[in-house]
């Protein structure tokens, strides 16, 4: 069925108050790596009461977000390049985008509303093709539908805010929305990475994730992967099969107490890796790596500020050949995703932003282009990138008409490309979000599940 939703308005909201104008440094994170808004997508059913007037909502959205950005300002102002595709955040309060929308169907018509096509016309379409100046780096939309359900979709340049930086921003934004105060405010002083500094030092480490990654066998580059149909999933995991994987990941574990038991994430993250090389059918010999994005807030010496706004995030590849990862029990690729994320300590960060000051160009290092294109970087087969939500806190956003009946990430259609985020019934159990080649899901599915039951087989459970 194709859904039709129909543009009412669209407005830039702006700041209530004055704040801080000029120009912001940005980090070396903030600038490489992907540029592009990162969607999510909130659906509700609000009660009667909110729904007439018509216009209550949107009102109630719009007067919110003027309050919320005095607070996030940076989201109002617009990014600017500079020599070398370097970028700085320009804080010249034009304001985020608002969209209203209606819908002619309703929400019972988009299924379990797991992610798919028709999301793309519940999210802002952002416009790579205008210059960078020109685009806003928050836009949501409000759309409602033919039951008097509503989506709210947001979408938030990565060049300025991570997962936990939008998820902050998100959150005091419906906090304000219910009529109560702000919680915390951002840490807005991005000098705390050395954004603006010249560089001072040499990297003291190999940063392998700056390296292009490997490509299949006998192909000397990705152009044919990257044109390949892809398609999105949602694999569902009961708290006991995490707790089966986790128990699999561990059995092979050096009998050492000293080691750490392998994590939920490291668990999950070597059975998604083994399962995408067995699903793509690799030859043993082929080369695959995966990508890790660490939050560095708490691994800095001393810590970030909890609430520090922008990206405190380092991302590490583990790399492995797809034979080893396939026939080797679960904990050797738990080892290999564990290797990766212990090289992060601050003198790793810091390494890594000399490795980048030191650049005279970032271009090769930035993905600025649109999804659904061939262009930019390509990460996808024989590569795989797990990205956790599993800490964030994704659920129970109530701008005041009550907490929402779904919510999921937006359209992502990269191939590789996996979230790992909490289970909507608060139950333990936990989603994986994974874009693969259209032609290599079905046999993914496949893996994915036997090869839990396999772990049956195999000792008891550990509890975390």
């Amino acid at each position: 069925m194709k859904i039709k939703v129909i543009l009412n308005s669209s407005c830039l909201v702006q700041p209530s108050e004055p704040t801080c104008n000029g120009c912001m440094p940005l980090t070396e994170s903030d600038q490489t790596g992907v540029l592009t808004h990162v969607p999510t997508i909130y659906f509700y059913r609000p009660p009667q009461n909110w729904l007439t007037p018509k216009d209550t909502i949107f009102t109630t959205l719009r007067t919110s977000l003027r309050r919320v950005l005095v607070h996030f300002y940076p989201l109002a102002g617009r990014l600017r390049w500079l020599d070398g595709a370097r970028l700085e955040l320009d804080c010249n309060g034009k304001g985020a985008q608002l969209i209203e929308a209606h819908c002619e169907a309703t929400l019972n018509d988009l299924g379990d509303l797991t992610p798919s096509p028709h999301f793309h016309y519940l999210i802002p379409q952002i416009n790579y093709m205008v210059p960078i100046e020109e685009i806003p780096l928050l836009c949501a939309q409000l759309t409602k539908f033919q039951c008097g359900g509503i989506s709210l979709s947001y979408t938030i340049s990565h060049a300025v805010a991570d997962g936990q930086s939008a998820l902050h921003f998100i959150s005091e934004w419906a906090r304000l929305a219910r009529g109560e105060p702000l919680q915390t405010a951002p840490f807005l002083d991005r000098k705390l990475l050395r954004a603006g500094e010249p560089p001072s030092a040499q990297p003291r480490f190999k940063h392998a994730q700056f390296d292009p990654p490997p490509l299949l066998i006998g192909q000397s580059s990705s152009e044919n992967e990257s044109k390949k149909e892809t398609t999105i999933t949602m694999f569902k995991l009961s708290k006991i099969q995490v707790e089966m994987l986790k128990n699999e990941a561990n059995r092979t574990r050096a009998c050492d107490r000293r080691v750490r038991a392998y994590t939920r994430y490291e668990s999950i993250a070597a059975h998604i890796w083994r399962c995408s090389c067995k699903a793509r059918r690799h030859v043993h010999e082929q080369p695959t790596a995966m990508g890790i994005c660490v939050d560095i807030r708490r691994r800095m010496k001393p810590p970030l500020p909890e609430k520090f706004f922008g990206n405190a995030i380092v991302d590490v590849i583990a790399t492995s050949f797809s034979g080893e990862l396939m026939t080797r029990p679960l904990g050797y690729a738990a080892g290999k995703i564990r290797e990766a994320i212990d090289s992060v300590t601050s003198e790793y960060v810091h390494s890594a932003i000399d490795f980048l000051k030191n650049l005279k160009d970032f271009s090769m290092l930035q993905d600025i282009h649109t999804l659904r294109t061939n262009q930019g970087p390509f990460y996808g087969n024989p590569n795989i990138g797990v990205v956790s939500w599993m800490a964030l806190p994704l659920q129970g956003l109530d701008f005041g008409w009550g907490r929402e009946i779904f919510m999921a990430p937006g359209t992502h259609d990269c191939d590789g490309d996996s979230l790992v985020l909490p289970g909507y019934e608060g139950d333990g159990s936990l989603v994986v979000a994974l874009c693969l080649q259209a032609v290599c899901m079905g046999d993914f599915k496949k893996f994915f599940y036997e090869d839990i039951n396999e772990t049956k087989k195999n000792g008891s459970i550990i509890v975390d």
